[in-house]
């Protein structure tokens, strides 16, 4: 976790999971139309990670990659909800590697191209970037009550 922070840091596993540990309901959306309803998510608060690494006032957004290269960020006011979490439990079982093991970001009001699988960093930015699907003609709103899928 690095970039516009005061405590930059890497977290071995066991560092991760003694992290604060919060466990979430909520619903998964697809852009495709599809949605999963009553995940059991479990793992550390975005907001617990900013309390660990403490965000410089300029840290407007946070980019998240991914092992397999993709990107993509959010604000930091996109990110401060309850259950927007790095998560490695799903429905009481460490996910599956086709569900982003060991980590992935759930963002539950977002399209699920905004939750990132196999996260391996967060980079505190001073605006955000667009990532993998955005640069593609995504929207990089995803806000899934707005129907709000495809950038115009």
């Amino acid at each position: 976790i690095e970039g516009e922070v005061e405590n930059p840091v890497t977290l071995t596993w066991k560092e991760f999971l003694a992290l604060p540990q919060t466990i979430s309901t909520s619903d998964f959306h697809c852009v495709e139309g599809w949605s999963v309803l009553d995940n059991k998510w479990q793992g550390v608060r975005i907001q617990d990670i900013e309390a660990l690494v403490k965000p410089r006032p300029v840290a407007m957004a946070v980019t998240f990659e991914s092992a397999d290269g993709y990107t993509t960020s959010l604000y930091r006011t996109e990110l401060a909800g309850d259950d927007v979490m790095l998560v490695h439990r799903l429905n009481d079982k460490a996910l599956e590697e086709g569900w982003g093991f060991p980590v992935r970001l759930i963002v539950p009001n977002k399209y699920a191209y905004k939750s990132a699988l196999w996260v391996t960093k967060l980079r505190f930015t001073r605006g955000k970037e667009l990532g993998f699907w955005e640069k593609r003609g995504y929207s990089d709103s995803a806000d899934v009550w707005k129907n709000d899928r495809f950038r115009r």
